[in-house]
Parts: C-alpha cells; sequence; structure tokens
C-alpha cells in the first residue's frame, strides 16, 4: 500500500540543487553517510592541479604552506569558533591521536575516561590505544538502542573523571546528545570533553565558543559536503598551550626550515597540533561545500531537516515501520533510522532502484535528507519501500549479506 501524499509547501531552498551534479542521476538521501558534491570541486581541483603544474615547489610559498589553518578558518564559523582555533586533518584517527598523546594523563586519582556505548567504534579504538595501563574506560550503555540517559550520563561524570569523550550525535540514531549540561558537569569536576562532530556540524547549529567545549573534532565529509580527506580539530584557545603531542612532524615544529633532530620546540599556534605534509588536494576539494552551507546558513538548514525528518517518521508511522530515531525534533540531527521488515534486503533493492540510502546492523534504514533534496524524494523512498514490501521484490536480496553501506 503506497503512502499518501501531502502538499509540501514552498521551499526556497531547492534552488541550490544545481550545484550538485549527482541529483541530477539518483535520488540521494545518504548525506549522513558522504555529502554531494558540489559543482565547484571541478574548478577547484582544476586550480590545484594548475598551481602544481606552474608553481611546482614554488606553490607551498603561494599559500599551500598555510591552507590547512586557513580553511580551518573558513570552517570555523559553522561550529562557533574563533579564527585561529581550528586546524584541518586527513581523518578523525589522526587529530584524535594526536589529541589524545598531547593530554595528561598521569594524575592516578583522575584514572577514569567516559564513553558511550553508541560512539563511532574508531573513535574507541583510538582512545584505548592511547590512555595509560592505570586509566579505565567508563562505558555509559544505551537501554534503548537509540539514546542514553542523561541522568546515568551525568552521574557517571565524577571526580575521578580525567576525560569524556563523545559523539555529539549519535551516527545510528541521530540522537543529539546534551553536550551543554556535558561539559558542565564536566567542568564542574575538573574533567575535560571532547565532542566528535561528524552527524552535528552543517545539519545543526553548533556553537563551541558558547559551550565551553574544550575540544571539538568533526569531518567535512558529511553535511558539509567536503568529500573524504577533511577532518577539523577544534581545541579552546586558553588550552592549546597545555598540548604536548607526541604524534608530531615537522609542520608543527617552530623553525620547520632548521631541520632540527633535537626535540622540537612546538609552534604557538594552532599549527602546534600539525603533524607532515598534508594532503593539499583534498584541502581544495572541501571549500566549495564549506562555502556553500556559509551561504546557506545551518539555522535554515536545521529547519528544513526538521520538517523533512518529521515527515519521514509521519510515513513511517503509517506504514507502521518501526522508527530507531529519536521522536522529539530537539534530539534528533539530521537522520531517521526505519526499519521495515527485511530492512537489510529492503535497503538492497533500493539501492539497485537508484536509491540511495544506507543500511546499519542492528539499527535499520538510515534516511538522511539535506537541504537539497525535495519532499517528493521523501515520499518516493517512501513509496519505494512499500512498494518493495508488497511485491516482495526483497527477496532477490536474501541470499546473503555483505558489508555493503
Amino acid at each position: 500500500m503506497l503512502v499518501d501524499h501531502d502538499t509540501p509547501p514552498p521551499d526556497t531552498l531547492l534552488h541550490w540543487r544545481r550545484e550538485f551534479p549527482i541529483l541530477d542521476r539518483c535520488t540521494y538521501l545518504i548525506s549522513n553517510s558522504l555529502g554531494a558534491m558540489p559543482r565547484g570541486v571541478y574548478d577547484n581541483l582544476r586550480a590545484y592541479a594548475d598551481a602544481w603544474a606552474t608553481l611546482g615547489v614554488r606553490a607551498w610559498g603561494d599559500g599551500w604552506w598555510d591552507l590547512s589553518g586557513q580553511v580551518g578558518d573558513k570552517i570555523a564559523p559553522l561550529l562557533g569558533a574563533p579564527p585561529g582555533s581550528v586546524l584541518v586533518h586527513q581523518n578523525a584517527s589522526i587529530a584524535n591521536s594526536i589529541l589524545f598523546s598531547g593530554l595528561d594523563f598521569s594524575d592516578p586519582v583522575r584514572d577514569k575516561v567516559v564513553i558511550c556505548d553508541l560512539d563511532f567504534p574508531s573513535d574507541v579504538y583510538v582512545l584505548r590505544r592511547w590512555l595509560p595501563e592505570h586509566a579505565r574506560l567508563h562505558v555509559v550503555k544505551t537501554h534503548d538502542s537509540i539514546s542514553i540517559d542523561t541522568d546515568e550520563l551525568l552521574d557517571a561524570i565524577d571526580e575521578r573523571t580525567r576525560l569524556v569523550s563523545l559523539s555529539h550525535v549519535l551516527f545510528k540514531s541521530a540522537y543529539v546528545m546534551p553536550a551543554d549540561e556535558i561539559v558542565n558537569k564536566a567542568h564542574a569536576v575538573g574533567a575535560q570533553v571532547v565532542l566528535n562532530g561528524y552527524h552535528s556540524v552543517g545539519v545543526i547549529p553548533v556553537d563551541v565558543s558558547a559551550s565551553g567545549v574544550d575540544f571539538y573534532i568533526g569531518g567535512v565529509l558529511k553535511w558539509l559536503c567536503g568529500g573524504p580527506g577533511g577532518v577539523f580539530m577544534y581545541v579552546r584557545p586558553d588550552l592549546l598551550q597545555t598540548l604536548e603531542p607526541k604524534v608530531t612532524g615537522w609542520f608543527a615544529h617552530d623553525k620547520p626550515f632548521a631541520f632540527e633532530l633535537e626535540q622540537p620546540a612546538l609552534r604557538d599556534d594552532i599549527y602546534r597540533l600539525m603533524t607532515g605534509t598534508p594532503g593539499i588536494a583534498s584541502l581544495y576539494a572541501i571549500q566549495p561545500g564549506v562555502d556553500i552551507i556559509s551561504q546557506v546558513g545551518v539555522e535554515p538548514i536545521r529547519a528544513k531537516s526538521i520538517r523533512q525528518t518529521s515527515l519521514i517518521i509521519t510515513l513511517a508511522d503509517r506504514a507502521g515501520y518501526a522508527v530507531a530515531s529519536p521522536r522529539e525534533a530537539a534530539r534528533r540531527g539530521g537522520t531517521v533510522t526505519i526499519n521495515p521488515p527485511h530492512a537489510y534486503e529492503v535497503s538492497r533493492e533500493l539501492l539497485a532502484r537508484n536509491i540511495v540510502i544506507d543500511y546499519r546492523q542492528n539499527a535499520g534504514i538510515r534516511i538522511a535528507p539535506h537541504f537539497y533534496n525535495s519532499d517528493d524524494e521523501i515520499y518516493q523512498v517512501m513509496d519505494a519501500i512499500a512498494q518493495i514490501l508488497d511485491a516482495g521484490s526483497w527477496q532477490q536480496h536474501a541470499a546473503g549479506r555483505s558489508f555493503v553501506t
């Protein structure tokens, strides 16, 4: 049975669709995994190639050397950060390693690090590797596979806590964690907080200066439409000099061209957290998406996101599908995870029909509209799920499961 279609309101953001070529080729509802590529990336990558081709090594002096910080300054307003407080790295594991290697975990009394069991595993892998033997992880566990109980989480942050490391928005359910409450409780007991912002910046308002969070690490490849190879690291400016990273490189050296072999004197600015030579091509590719999000504005993006994710939930309820995302709009990021019967097989058939979503085990089908998606596309994906279940076409994908997004 197909879903009823309501008349959509006027959508002034749809004129941005022409900037994203993939939207002409498929129904793209997976910006929580990889944002659509802006058309401007073609020009930016050509500019990179032209600089390399015409300037050669002189391109370093013509802008490449400072590009990680310059792109960081472009991203900074989207998370409420001041200039000079954001640096771009290649991926979150590198950024987390730099940060964790620079923190002092030597206090035997402060031996506790608080995480939750819905965090993205890669962040936890890195954290475990950097913790000293005396440190212990305290894992706050979910009761519903969607959220983390706020009282239990805040109770876990006590005087023995050194660090709280959590996702701002949980990747499976899009539950928005109570960031301000977490930061306030941690600071009240003398602990620090690092938040993962992969699923927040670009789709919900973020203000690291207002919240006072100590560290914030996220990526541009999802809601910022920046592609792979771009992770931003924010450090609260007053904390920068307290970090002594073991993961470092010559770009972090106060006098990099002295080529000294002794223990380096680290820079005093955000480049203190740099490593070696950055991937310049990705720094070019990042910028068109960041520029567009900055022009559109996160507030109108958030308003549209709430409306469209609410529509998904309404249609899922009408069809009787389980919803594995928060129903309260203020606690929901840009994604709705639904779990119809045979969800994995249905997700494979949706992909075969050129409707691009993804599936997460023990959660369901994640549907993630962005500002460039129309309400018609929401109805299209929900109609398709109903058709797939009614016709039984999901059965052709039931032979076996493999790792496919």
